[in-house]
């Protein structure tokens, strides 16, 4: 079956085979994918928020800086792929098969991954929170990053802020791991009034602070 693709770039398969195909960078939000074939192919930097693919195999590929924000990958298969500073937020992993997969600094946040299979809790490259984290930031920290969600393309993202419209604890974490907050706070100006183009995922913003300095 051939692609379909909305004018919001969303993409939809259907019993189709992608084996080994380069889909770095590609905003996945909202896509709708149905038994397809994925093997080896590399989603680093993917969004994947909102999006269904179920009972499609993603067999050996490579999740680095992937988000997985609201998703559904129900009867899916990761076995033997790598998750590399990946961040699974309220995702359901019904049936879907970790086996043999390799995880770097990941994180599984508002999800049930008791019905997951394969997965192995215990590892110390995983962390799991029940529910976002709720972490202590400084006024300072937090007038910047809602200064900076007056920048459309930041607002547009939603990687900074949560459905309700208050900040995303989960991110700024993430963010104060990658840099000093006196780095950060600088950064995050610079982020309101300088950043100019679409992104999909935080990883773009530790990128752009990590250029800026």
């Amino acid at each position: 079956m051939t692609k379909t693709q909305n004018t919001k770039g969303n993409f939809n398969y259907e019993n189709v085979e992608k084996k080994d195909k380069n889909f770095m960078y590609q905003n996945f939000e909202k896509s709708n994918c149905y038994n397809c074939n994925f093997s080896g192919s590399n989603f680093d930097y993917v969004n994947f928020r909102g999006a269904r693919f179920k009972s499609s195999s993603f067999l050996k590929c490579s999740f680095k800086f992937a988000e997985f924000i609201g998703s559904n990958f129900k009867k899916s298969n990761f076995k033997s792929a790598t998750f590399e500073n990946t961040i699974f937020d309220s995702v359901r992993l019904d049936n879907v098969d970790f086996k043999d997969a390799e995880f770097i600094n990941t994180i599984f946040v508002a999800t049930d991954i008791s019905k997951a299979k394969n997965l192995d809790i215990k590892n110390s490259e995983i962390r799991i929170y029940e529910e976002m984290p709720q972490i202590e930031i400084s006024e300072d920290l937090k007038n910047v990053t809602l200064n900076a969600l007056n920048n459309k393309y930041v607002k547009a993202s939603r990687v900074l802020d949560t459905k309700d419209g208050s900040i995303n604890l989960l991110s700024i974490m993430i963010l104060l791991e990658n840099f000093d907050e006196e780095t950060l706070i600088k950064g995050l100006d610079l982020v309101a009034n300088e950043l100019d183009r679409d992104f999909y995922t935080l990883s773009y913003i530790i990128k752009f602070i990590q250029n800026m300095q």
